[in-house]
């Protein structure tokens, strides 16, 4: 129980398709940890579902169907876990727009969805939730961001990869400026991670997820899953990870560390 006593935020702690997405698995990892967890997601069902095998699990969690691109969102999604649970410890900016499409067919709406959620989103949750940090001494903010952000990947998620890339930079800024309130701040770029999302997009293309192994891109020559991701923002949010802050840290098998 590293969190028993801890308030947790998730955004994007739904799970698209069946199985266990990384913000279902981040969720559920922070609660069997003993946190309360505030579960963000646009779809209730989504994050009904992981309400629900939290408490099965005999833990605590509350769902806050919010939609993060909304300018209000940041502030009620804090006001709302702060009436319910007291204060807010961990917050992990996990939610995502993705859509696989070059610069040249991206029209600007697009790019400024993407811009609202993957970056407009978590740093108005940050300055939304630090102050409440400082008074309870101290906190962990988690950013997720990709190894899209890392590699080139052909031109296929200029976007995405645009946005994904501010997310270390709001990391190092806020590690360096709230570390001496005692609040840590690192972000996660996951790579290959095989996950119900990837798996929908999969099918869209018409193709068969089990045929689609990409174990050969890493170098260690398997896929990872949404639990590798939990278990490394565990690690940054809780006690063990009380020395680390402003690090990027891929969980991507090694793929960013190949040369081919």
């Amino acid at each position: 129980m590293k969190l028993d006593g801890k308030v947790a935020i998730v955004t994007g702690a739904g799970s698209i398709g069946e199985g266990i997405g990384i913000g279902k698995a981040i969720s559920i990892t922070l609660a069997r940890e003993g946190a309360k967890v505030a579960l963000v997601d646009k779809s209730q069902e989504r994050a009904d579902e992981t309400l629900r095998l939290i408490k099965d699990d005999g833990g605590e969690a509350v769902v806050l169907p919010i939609d993060l691109t909304q300018p209000s969102s940041a502030q009620q999604i804090v006001d709302e876990t702060v009436a319910r649970y007291g204060g807010v410890d961990i917050l992990v900016n996990n939610a995502a727009a993705a859509r696989s499409i070059g610069i040249l067919e991206t029209p600007v709406e697009l790019y400024e969805e993407m811009v609202a959620v993957n970056v407009t989103a978590p740093f108005a949750l940050c300055k939304a939730a630090i102050p409440i940090m400082i008074e309870r001494g101290g906190g962990a903010i988690v950013n997720i961001s990709s190894i899209s952000a890392l590699r080139g990947q052909g031109g296929a998620n200029t976007a995405y990869a645009t946005t994904k890339a501010s997310m270390l930079g709001l990391t190092i800024d806020l590690a360096d400026a709230f570390g001496t309130n005692g609040i840590r701040v690192n972000c996660i770029a996951p790579g290959i991670i095989n996950t119900p999302q990837r798996a929908a997009v999969i099918r869209a293309g018409g193709h068969d997820p089990a045929d689609f192994d990409l174990s050969q891109k890493t170098s260690l020559g398997i896929e990872g899953d949404a639990w590798d991701v939990a278990r490394a923002v565990l690690f940054l949010a809780g006690p063990d990870g009380r020395y680390v802050t402003g690090v990027l840290l891929p969980v991507d098998g090694g793929v960013t560390a190949r040369s081919h």
